[in-house]
């Protein structure tokens, strides 16, 4: 991959932590399940080493973990089941936007919220607490079609292609906790 010189392994958090003392590496890709880990783990790593941007790879569906990387300060949390070509993509997006100086958004300012509607926001809200579209629906008194076509426009002003990364957005933009 361009811009990537050197990969290494760590099979423990302990691993990851003395291999990112002797080698400062610009990214790190941590597995959410990793032996030794535990919710503040990538909190402690963005402490130790502020310039490394820290990547949580973890399940389609676990919501929690994703919301745990992110408040933590992780630059993103990548699915277990995603491709070679989109890792690469979402490497190389970080390596040419420049590490330095940035913050874990990416660039010099923390993202602005978009305009949500009620809807949306109850939408996103229902998300992040794990309901399915069904359960969003009946607690809103909508059905599960209205929910989706919420949750569509939701996805489209967020930048996102899923719930995990709605989810994630809302915790970062402070628009759900």
């Amino acid at each position: 991959m361009p811009g990537v010189d050197r990969v290494q392994t760590a099979a423990t958090v302990e691993e990851v932590r003395i291999r990112l003392r002797t080698s400062a590496p610009d990214v790190v890709l941590l597995d959410a399940r990793l032996p030794g880990g535990r919710p503040s783990t990538v909190r402690l790593l963005v402490a130790e080493h502020p310039t490394a941007r820290i990547f949580v790879l973890g399940a389609h569906d676990d919501e929690v973990a994703l919301a745990v990387a992110v408040e933590s300060g992780a630059a993103g949390f990548l699915h277990l089941d995603l491709s070679r070509e989109e890792l690469v993509a979402a490497f190389a997006h970080v390596l040419s936007a420049g590490l330095a100086g940035k913050d874990r958004f990416g660039d010099d300012a923390a993202p602005t919220s978009p305009a949500l509607t009620t809807r949306e926001w109850q939408v996103l809200r229902g998300m992040s607490t794990g309901k399915s579209n069904g359960e969003i629906g009946r607690s809103l008194f909508l059905s599960e079609d209205t929910v989706k076509t919420h949750a569509r426009r939701l996805f489209r002003k967020l930048g996102v292609n899923d719930r995990a990364h709605a989810v994630a957005c809302g915790f970062r933009m402070g628009l759900v906790s």
